[in-house]
């Protein structure tokens, strides 16, 4: 979700790479909440960091605490943030075991998106501090 809002809002300032620590696969209920929005993410894909260790790379956000404690590699010489949201397929997951319909599951999807589209709209004066 990071990647497809820094593409739809900051495309012509900030040059954006989405990865994670393993890949795990497009989230469709991401690419269906996003559409909601208005941003199409249907053709990105799952990236591991691994896929950049040759790239010269000046911020890397971390968006998640998973990402941010156990990410195996950073690239030298660039600027780490971390961002921390939290995981909708995780929340999700638990309200769906406590029985959670289908909406109430989406909300967390929702709700993380919005978040993290604040943050995007405020980069990248964000990255100065």
């Amino acid at each position: 979700m990071a990647e497809g809002w820094t593409r739809a809002l900051k495309n012509d300032r900030i040059e954006v790479f989405s990865a994670g620590v393993q890949n795990h696969g497009l989230d469709p209920n991401a690419v269906k909440v996003m559409a909601e929005a208005g941003v199409d993410i249907s053709g990105h894909e799952s990236k591991s960091i691994n896929d950049f260790k040759d790239m010269d790379l000046d911020v890397v956000i971390t968006v998640c605490d998973h990402a941010h404690e156990t990410c195996p590699y950073f690239p030298p010489r660039c600027r780490i943030i971390h961002a921390g949201f939290d995981d909708p397929p995780e929340m999700a997951q638990k309200l769906a075991e406590q029985g959670a319909d289908e909406d109430t599951q989406m909300a967390c999807y929702r709700k993380v998106r919005d978040k993290i589209k604040a943050f995007v709209e405020a980069l990248p004066d964000t990255l100065e501090l």
